[in-house]
């Protein structure tokens, strides 16, 4: 329990409706990686976001920024898999991306992790860490 915190029981959730909900956000900030719609990263992100991206650490103005800039390199980008797991009012979600970037044409995969925690009756991404992995090109 944080400092602050009531001795509150823990929300009621449902995981199966929690993991729905994450591996479609998953699937939908995946492929909003190819556009420029960042509106999946400004519902799913925490204020206080800390993403490593790479070599690099973005907070959620950065993130959105970023993706209302537009799509950039990638050409597409598709969830693979998205594991899921709870610990109390966190979930912890493991997956796989496949992208394709343009000029060079080059695929490779993101494999992440994203901790999300239950806040005032919504689920948000607190922490998140991305790698790229290059396979190769065409």
């Amino acid at each position: 329990m944080a400092v602050g915190c009531t001795s509150d029981p823990a929300p009621k959730y449902s995981e199966p409706e929690v993991e729905r909900f994450v591996q479609t956000s998953e699937a939908k900030w995946a492929a909003s990686v190819a556009t420029n719609d960042a509106s999946i990263l400004q519902r799913i992100l925490s204020d206080d976001i800390v993403w490593v991206l790479d070599d690099r650490v973005l907070g959620k103005a950065t993130a959105i920024r970023e993706a209302a800039e537009g799509p950039a390199h990638f050409v597409s980008n598709k969830l693979d898999y998205a594991h899921v797991r709870f610990f109390g009012s966190a979930a912890v979600a493991q997956g796989r991306e496949h992208w394709v970037k343009r000029d060079p044409r080059r695929i490779g995969h993101f494999i992440w992790t994203n901790t999300g925690v239950l806040r005032n009756g919504a689920w948000r991404v607190v922490n998140s860490q991305d790698t790229s992995v290059m396979d190769g090109g065409t």
